[in-house]
C-alpha cells in the first residue's frame, strides 16, 4: 500500500460512527507540514483576483466545520464544485484548486473533513496522520458533511446546486466514487488517484468497487500507471465492473505516472498528466451537466 493510500483496516480504533465535537473551528495556513518540502519551482499559484474567496463555516449537528469557499465576485448563481482535500486536509493546494475552479466559473468548496478527529496541517509524520486522525473519520460522517455543504451553498443563494458536481484527490479520490454512490442529486464526478479497492473496516466499510452498481452519477477516474498503492489491475477490475453494470465512467491510466500527479507542489507533480487531467475534468463537468 502507498503511504498515501493506506489499508485502515488495522488502524480503526473506533466500530462505528458517533456524533463527537468539532475539534478544527479554522483552517490551515499555508502548506502541510507533512507535505514539505515544497517543489517551489513548480507550485502552482492562483490568486483570487475578480473572486470572492476565504474561509466559510458549515453547518452540521455537530457544529460549524471551517471549509475554503471561492467563486466569482460577480454574477451567479454558479454550478457548485466540492472539492474533497487530500490526505493532508485543507492545506494550500486544495484551495488553490478552488480558486482555479472559480477561476472557471463555479462555486467550488472543500470542506475540512477530518474537523472532528484532528488537525493535521502541524503533523509531520504520515504514518500518524494515518493512524491517530484519517482511521477515525467515518465515511458516514463525511458522506454527511459533504450533504451539508451543499446544503450550506443552496442557502447561500450564490450556488446552482442542480447543477453539482464533486472532485477529489488521494483520500478525496475515494469520496468522489462514494458520493457518487450516495447522493442522487450528484451531475458527475472526477476522481483523482483514489483508492478503488482494500479491506474494509468498521468505519470504512465499503470500497469503490463494492458500490459500483448504486452509482447515481457518471465518473471519471484518472490513476497513473506507476502507483505502487492503486495497481492498475484494480482499475481495469473497476472499469469491467462499470461496463457491465452499465454505468457511465471513463478510467485513465497514464503510464509511468505517480501517485499524486497533480500536486504540483511535491516532486510527485506530472505536468503533462495533470494539464490533461484538468482539461478532462473541465469536459466531463461540461457533457454531464454541472458547467
Amino acid at each position: 500500500m502507498s503511504i498515501f493510500e493506506p489499508d485502515l483496516r488495522s488502524l480503526a480504533g473506533e466500530t462505528r460512527p458517533s456524533r463527537r465535537a468539532v475539534m478544527v473551528t479554522s483552517l490551515a495556513t499555508g502548506f502541510a507540514l507533512a507535505a514539505q518540502p515544497i517543489a517551489a519551482q513548480t507550485a502552482i499559484a492562483t490568486d483570487a483576483n475578480g473572486l470572492t474567496a476565504g474561509q466559510v463555516k458549515v453547518p452540521t449537528q455537530d457544529g460549524a466545520i471551517p471549509a475554503y469557499r471561492a467563486m466569482p465576485a460577480s454574477g451567479g448563481p454558479f454550478p457548485v464544485v466540492l472539492v474533497v482535500q487530500e490526505i493532508f486536509g485543507v492545506h494550500e493546494h486544495i484551495k488553490d484548486v478552488c480558486r482555479r475552479l472559480a477561476k472557471l466559473g463555479f462555486y467550488a468548496v472543500a470542506p475540512e473533513l477530518y474537523a472532528r478527529q484532528g488537525d493535521v496541517s502541524g503533523m509531520t509524520d504520515i504514518q500518524a496522520i494515518v493512524r491517530d486522525v484519517v482511521a477515525k473519520v467515518p465515511d458516514a460522517q463525511v458522506l454527511g458533511d459533504l450533504d451539508a455543504t451543499v446544503a450550506f451553498a443552496k442557502e447561500s443563494g450564490q450556488a446552482d446546486t442542480a447543477r453539482l458536481g464533486i472532485t477529489g484527490f488521494c483520500w478525496g479520490g475515494r469520496i468522489v466514487w462514494l458520493y457518487a454512490a450516495h447522493n442522487p442529486a450528484l451531475k458527475a464526478g472526477v476522481a483523482w488517484y483514489g483508492r478503488l479497492a482494500g479491506a474494509a473496516t468498521p468505519l470504512q466499510p465499503k470500497n469503490p468497487l463494492d458500490l459500483v452498481t448504486a452509482l447515481k452519477a457518471p465518473v471519471l477516474g484518472l490513476y497513473g500507471g506507476a502507483d505502487p498503492g492503486i495497481p492498475v489491475s484494480t482499475v481495469d477490475q473497476m472499469r469491467e465492473a462499470c461496463r457491465a453494470a452499465g454505468k457511465t465512467c471513463d478510467l485513465v491510466v497514464y503510464p509511468d505516472t505517480p501517485h499524486a500527479f497533480n500536486a504540483d507542489y511535491r516532486p510527485s507533480y506530472r505536468p503533462g498528466p495533470a494539464r490533461d487531467g484538468w482539461q478532462r475534468l473541465q469536459a466531463w463537468f461540461r457533457q454531464h451537466g454541472v458547467a
